[in-house]
């Protein structure tokens, strides 16, 4: 037989009050029930825990020895119940994300905000990286949630949309195409273009985009981040595409930002994880936080 903590905590009840009623009716038990679980107790003790002679009952030296014993494990048992109930409640615990940085720079930081004004006590640890990498850390397990752009494979991944970003053009103010209304990516193939490295997807869809259109780009160089890529275009570099998650960024440097054509490019922007039905509570608050922010 194995004991139980409504057992440990009869016992400790009886041993302290050294009486059956009153520990019954501390217990809010009878006390046949009560007595029951004593002896179930001592039968998987193997021996008894309380001398019955005379009215009072009496720790023997093995209840003695086991009543400290008892006490430890029901304040352990208290504690650990206590935390995992306080994760639940959302008052601790922690969150890691994993963001591509287009969303990480431009939208994510109001939405750790509320999230952190709501629930104040779990701790948010984020990982802004590319897309590729933002898969990777899922899969290792190192995030419990990814946000990013619809990757083309999902290796045990689940992928849920929540918006379209369409791609923008990006130009100097005083750079010729800054005063047209929309462009076209044949227009773009006229100037240096500043692209994202080789091996990532927005370089991949920017590429595929030259193609339809029937033009090959001027490519000047290659950049590993959007924001580096902003700061060459705003130094005239060249033009350039980004994702339209990027205009608030864009704008700060003061770029002229055109809509796109012909073709249109666009992705869907979502939440990644690796299972749904497990995700801890501060994650589940998140990605409840992040549906009703971006379905608005």
């Amino acid at each position: 037989m194995t004991a139980t903590i409504k057992q440990l905590r009869a016992f400790v009840a009886v041993a302290r009050a050294r009486s059956l009623a009153r520990a019954s009716a501390e217990l809010h038990v009878s006390q046949p029930a009560l007595s029951i679980a004593i002896r179930n107790l001592e039968a998987s003790a193997g021996g008894p825990l309380f001398s019955r002679e005379g009215r009072q009952l009496s720790l023997t030296p093995e209840g003695t020895d086991f009543l400290q014993r008892a006490e430890q494990l029901l304040r352990s048992w208290d504690q650990s119940l206590d935390a995992v109930q306080q994760r639940f409640r959302l008052q601790r615990g922690q969150l890691t994300l994993a963001v591509i940085p287009a969303f990480a720079l431009n939208r994510l930081p109001p939405l750790v905000a509320a999230f952190h004004r709501q629930h104040p006590k779990i701790d948010i640890v984020l990982e802004d990286v590319v897309m590729e990498r933002v898969v990777q850390t899922l899969v290792e397990g190192r995030a419990e949630l990814g946000i990013s752009f619809r990757p083309d494979q999902l290796p045990g991944l689940e992928f849920m949309p929540y918006a379209r970003d369409r791609f923008v053009a990006v130009t100097p103010e005083d750079h010729p195409l800054a005063g047209r209304q929309s462009l076209r990516w044949a227009d773009l193939a006229a100037s240096p273009f500043i692209a994202m490295n080789r091996g990532s997807a927005i370089r991949r869809w920017t590429d595929q985009a030259f193609a339809r259109a029937g033009r090959e780009a001027r490519f000047l160089c290659e950049a590993n981040q959007l924001s580096t890529i902003g700061q060459m275009v705003r130094a005239g570099l060249g033009v350039s595409v980004v994702p339209s998650l990027c205009q608030p960024q864009m704008r700060g440097y003061g770029l002229a930002i055109k809509t796109l054509t012909a073709p249109v490019v666009s992705q869907e922007v979502g939440a990644l994880v690796r299972n749904r039905e497990a995700l801890s509570s501060p994650a589940r608050a998140f990605l409840k936080l992040l549906s009703a922010q971006l379905l608005s």
